[in-house]
């Protein structure tokens, strides 16, 4: 009777009084089986295997051999870990009663847990064979079918099952899953509705819903219900944080973060809640407030593999590479490798400088996803920063990326084959602001011919500065896209009737070039925008270049046609708030000091042994680094050591961390030569350089990356600056500060001469720009194409 009163308050959501009453009762009587048994059920309960174990075969020894003992018995010879064991005595239970359904379920759900997905299946159908209605048997298998994509037949099991079962949440959001993969999309939100009616506290019912009404197009009605129901419950966090997720689908992300908030502080000690704060509020760049968000859902957390990479990649884009890596290694520490993580680690590590384990990295992550496309992505950010990657090695990297991405080609486009027509462009970037982007392309855009040429700006992660502006005067439209995936973004751009697609972004943050895999317009081109090289996009016809990016010799080297402009391939803008120049520092210091205000993912062991070098030449002479990454002392640190290594003292070195950018390009008045890293040289950074007065000495290599500064070197009558290998290199650098007069003397007049420059010179470019388009939309109809090139 005390086993049994035991188990009613186990039953009851009591396990702790029942295992007051248990051991009340063992006090007197050790060895009553039934006391035992219950023991055993109870700690199973708790997930306290090393408990369970012996009270169960005590009671078996004792002669308590009932089948719900022995099933016990198995359950926590499983739990304890001995699964041959658990599964030894479930298929001695079943031969030997092969009319019970209960242990082929138990054993059907221990062989899923232990992934083995066909045993599973046949266990789930051997209770099926003993009883056709038993629902948790319909879900199980109906759920491995799902998995190996049988979804016809796993919808009618579930169809079954929430007939049988109609109280049951779990199956009608499978059900909800098995109707969106045959492509009932309207069946499938009522499908997720009916779970989150019949469980309205747990949020992932809430959320499937959400999706399968963006899915369905249904998002406002969704909304509309949501607000009621709001106002009908306000202390219920899942209706909050739905409707947050809503409203961010809806391109309102300010109310969905404060909707979301309303769900964090309703439910403080909910995990997701937090985590789906953190994640809107990153789309959002609201990047501090993102931050605290994903802390405080580690904390409820410190295992979720997810919120640690969102976390880091938050801490990435703040340009807090090393907490961003700490972050990511604890997570792979605590949960193993995997995926994406390791792809994040990847890119973070080869911004700390150490490109040879980024790139080793990335290609561990293959090894894990051979199929997957974002591990290629890594693997070509990666390469194109490593010293010794060719421009063949770094192209088939790219292509390999890209043919992996889903694509899709309208049959025909719409657009009027007229080649003196008007033409409608199309901007494809997330960065249409202050950015690299901004200050290299926007001008050109603003001195097209209005008359021949209007521009709808396809925008993921708008922003609003003064940059950001000029992008939104310019253009006849501008749509945001943050919601729509590759597929809705082609046919949106297609509905545009954009003629020319001009992607900025490449594969880079907030980029959406994978949209050009579905064919956005009868004419793709890549300009600037994570422009390491070639695309390898099959589908992406053109790339803006010029002579010196991309000489002739080196046109092999990339997929898509070169659309090569006369002069330098950018038009640099100037900031309007740029300090005046400074005198050369070396005439009053008597020493020169060299600079390098890149990205010090460029900064690679090869690279730090040639400066050491010149260093070593010219040993009064100075190096000032400036990057983000700095600002971490280890970071520094490791830095200063490897120049050391090369027999350069610390003290001839002043590392710099991040500033304002006006700050930034003032400190260009402390520097006398730029040093350009290499294989990834600089490319706003050289411009900046060059405005502030300073020149660069640079080596070009095969990669379009390693090319940037001798282009607008060039393109400001500066060739002779440009070097044609290493030895070269370093002998340019001394030869060039030999001569403080003539130093002195070009930096006097390098701001008048770089304005008057084809690189400032914006009239020009958009002249020279609309040409090139044109000629670009004139081939196109002259073949009438309406596919992609294979």
């Amino acid at each position: 009777m005390i086993a049994d009163a035991a188990l009613e308050r186990l039953y009851a959501g009591d396990p702790a009084s029942a295992l007051a009453m248990l051991d009340a009762a063992a006090a007197t009587d050790t060895l009553d089986p039934a006391l035992l048994v219950a023991t055993g059920i109870v700690q199973l309960a708790n997930r306290c295997p090393e408990r369970a174990l012996p009270a169960l075969r005590s009671a078996v020894a004792l002669g308590e051999t009932a089948p719900t003992t022995l099933l016990n018995l198995a359950l926590a010879e499983l739990q304890a870990g001995d699964a041959a064991r658990a599964f030894q005595l479930m298929e001695s239970l079943e031969l030997h009663l092969p009319e019970w359904e209960e242990t082929p379920l138990r054993l059907a759900e221990a062989f899923r847990a232990a992934e083995r997905m066909q045993e599973a299946e046949r266990a789930y159908g051997r209770v099926l064979d003993i009883n056709p209605q038993r629902e948790s048997a319909l879900l199980g298998l109906a759920g491995l079918l799902l998995m190996r994509g049988e979804h016809e037949t796993a919808r009618e099991l579930l169809l079954r099952c929430c007939g049988i079962a109609p109280h049951r949440a779990d199956a009608w959001d499978t059900l909800g899953f098995a109707l969106r993969a045959t492509g009932d999309v309207s069946l499938a939100e009522s499908a997720f509705a009916r779970a989150h009616e019949l469980a309205p506290h747990v949020l992932q019912y809430a959320l499937h819903r959400v999706e399968a009404a963006h899915a369905s197009g249904n998002e406002e009605g969704l909304l509309a219900w949501l607000d009621v129901a709001v106002q009908a419950d306000p202390l219920n966090p899942v209706l909050s944080a739905a409707r947050g997720i809503v409203l961010e689908h809806l391109g309102r992300p300010a109310e969905a973060a404060d909707a979301l908030e309303a769900a964090t502080a309703l439910a403080p000690e909910a995990c997701l809640p937090a985590c789906l704060l953190g994640e809107v509020l990153a789309r959002s760049n609201r990047l501090k407030a993102a931050e605290v968000a994903l802390r405080r859902g580690i904390e409820l957390a410190p295992d979720n593999a997810e919120l640690r990479n969102t976390l880091a990649t938050v801490l990435f884009r703040m340009h807090r590479h090393a907490e961003a890596r700490s972050e990511l290694l604890t997570s792979l520490e605590r949960n193993g490798e995997r995926t994406n993580e390791l792809c994040n680690l990847a890119n973070v590590t080869a911004c700390l400088g150490l490109q040879d384990e980024g790139v080793a990295l990335a290609r561990r992550a293959i090894e894990l996803a051979p199929d997957a496309v974002l591990p290629r992505r890594a693997l070509c950010s990666t390469l194109s920063y490593r010293d010794g990657t060719t421009g063949a090695e770094l192209l088939a990297a790219l292509r390999d990326s890209s043919d992996r991405l889903p694509r899709e080609h309208p049959a025909a486009f719409a657009n009027r084959p007229d080649p003196e027509r008007p033409l409608v462009l199309g901007l494809l970037s997330g960065s249409l602001r202050v950015h690299p982007v901004g200050w290299l392309t926007v001008a050109g855009f603003e001195t097209l011919d209005p008359a021949m040429f209007s521009v709808i700006c396809l925008a993921q992660s708008a922003a609003d500065d003064w940059i950001a502006r000029r992008f939104r005067s310019l253009a006849r439209e501008w749509h945001d896209v943050d919601t729509l995936g590759d597929a809705a973004l082609a046919a949106k751009a297609h509905a545009l009737g954009i003629d020319v697609l001009i992607d900025l972004g490449g594969y880079g943050e907030s980029a959406r070039m994978p949209a050009c895999a579905y064919r956005m317009a009868p004419v793709q081109v890549k300009w600037v925008g994570m422009q390491n090289h070639s695309s390898g996009l099959a589908e992406m016809d053109w790339i803006l270049t010029d002579r010196w990016e991309t000489p002739p010799a080196l046109a092999h080297l990339y997929s898509e046609r070169l659309l090569s402009l006369p002069d330098g391939y950018v038009c640099y803008s100037p900031p309007p708030y740029a300090p005046d120049g400074a005198p050369l520092p070396a005439s009053s210091q008597g020493y020169i000091t060299f600079g390098c205000f890149n990205n010090l993912a460029k900064i690679t062991p090869r690279v730090i042994a040639t400066w050491s070098g010149i260093l070593r030449r010219l040993p009064d002479s100075r190096l000032v680094l400036k990057a983000h990454q700095f600002a971490d002392a280890d970071t520094a640190r490791r830095v200063l050591a490897e120049f050391a290594t090369h027999g350069v003292h610390p003290a001839r070195l002043e590392l710099r961390g991040p500033s304002g950018h006006r700050t930034f390009i003032g400190q260009y008045n402390d520097i006398d030569i730029v040093l350009d890293p290499f294989p990834y040289s600089g490319g706003l950074t050289t411009c900046e350089a060059l405005w502030m007065g300073v020149p660069t000495v640079t080596m070009p290599g095969e990669t379009f990356a390693s090319r940037h500064s001798v282009s607008h070197l060039s393109n400001a009558g500066l060739g002779d600056w440009v070097a044609a290998d290493i030895a070269g290199y370093a002998d340019l650098a001394v030869a060039k500060v030999s001569d403080i007069d003539a130093l002195a003397t070009l930096r006097s007049g390098l701001r008048a001469r770089v304005k008057a420059s084809p690189l400032c010179d914006a009239p020009r470019f958009g002249r020279i720009l609309g040409a090139v388009l044109r000629y670009a939309w004139r081939d196109w109809c002259a073949g009438r194409r309406s596919v992609g090139r294979a």
